[in-house]
């Protein structure tokens, strides 16, 4: 496979990757729709810039550490786990329309959604397999730059198409009861969506 082949895949396989339904596009939707696009926009970046650095970091080594050190694999996974429900409680609690006309809560920080990439296993999972699979995409380690920033801006793409669904639907789902039931629906897919990370292989 040529090297502009191999890129074409590697864009195919992130966009699958980021674009389909997970934590981060769960959490997106919903702060599109609690606070609009210009105040998640900072979300936006922060998944773009996370990811990119973590599938940077995996090509120097990430997945050599995890395989030599599984238990720092499992502490991550429960801690990504623990903050996610806690996520899930934020993004249940958010939207309420306050006494003065104002909903509750505060859409995630451009840090904190970059942390975020640190323990969300499906993104981790993807950044190594990124590694595993596309690592002849570029002589090393420009490779892994290319990786690294193709996945970024991939998954910047990917944050900046879930939160604008998010916008759309805050027009048709217009009443306070309404946004409430959305919330606590996505809450509820974020916990559902610790079943595979928590129970794999089991």
């Amino acid at each position: 496979m040529s090297q502009q082949q191999l890129v074409v895949a590697y864009v195919v396989f992130a966009s699958v990757a980021a674009f389909t339904p997970g934590p981060n596009n769960t959490m997106l939707l919903a702060s599109g729709l609690n606070f609009g696009f210009r105040r998640t926009i900072p979300h936006v970046l922060g998944v773009g810039f996370g990811i990119g650095i973590v599938v940077l970091v995996a090509g120097f080594g990430l997945g050599a550490i995890f395989h030599t050190y599984p238990l720092l694999y499992a502490v991550l996974k429960y801690l990504g786990a623990a903050y996610l429900l806690y996520l899930a409680y934020l993004i249940a609690t958010s939207g309420a329309v306050s006494a003065g006309g104002e909903r509750r809560g505060k859409p995630l920080s451009f840090f904190g959604a970059a942390l975020f990439q640190w323990v969300n296993v499906k993104g981790l999972v993807a950044a190594i397999s990124s590694v595993a699979i596309y690592s002849a995409i570029a002589p090393y380690p420009y490779n892994m730059i290319m990786l690294g920033t193709i996945f970024s801006i991939v998954g910047f793409l990917s944050a900046a198409t879930w939160a604008m669904f998010g916008v759309g639907l805050s027009r048709v789902l217009s009443t306070p009861r309404a946004v409430r039931i959305f919330n606590v629906t996505m809450a509820l897919l974020l916990v559902a969506s610790l079943y595979p990370v928590l129970f794999e292989g089991g």
